[in-house]
């Protein structure tokens, strides 16, 4: 299980979570932002480290040739 797939679930879950903070709590709008920003910015890092991680292992495999 790749660093994608690990990626793809958190997504999905981070989501799942949003979704139901959202649509069927009861919390204040406050909150509900707060929750929004919070995913939107695992979500940004997490996809941020992958495409690091993917660039270095390239550049690893072109220094090795």
């Amino acid at each position: 299980m790749g660093l994608d797939n690990v990626l793809q679930i958190l997504v999905l879950g981070l989501m799942m979570v949003f979704i139901f903070a959202v649509i069927y709590s009861q919390i204040e709008i406050t909150y509900k932002i707060g929750i929004g920003a919070l995913v939107f910015s695992i979500i940004f890092i997490a996809s941020l480290a992958n495409q690091a991680l993917k660039q270095q292992r390239d550049e690893d495999k072109r220094r090795r040739r």
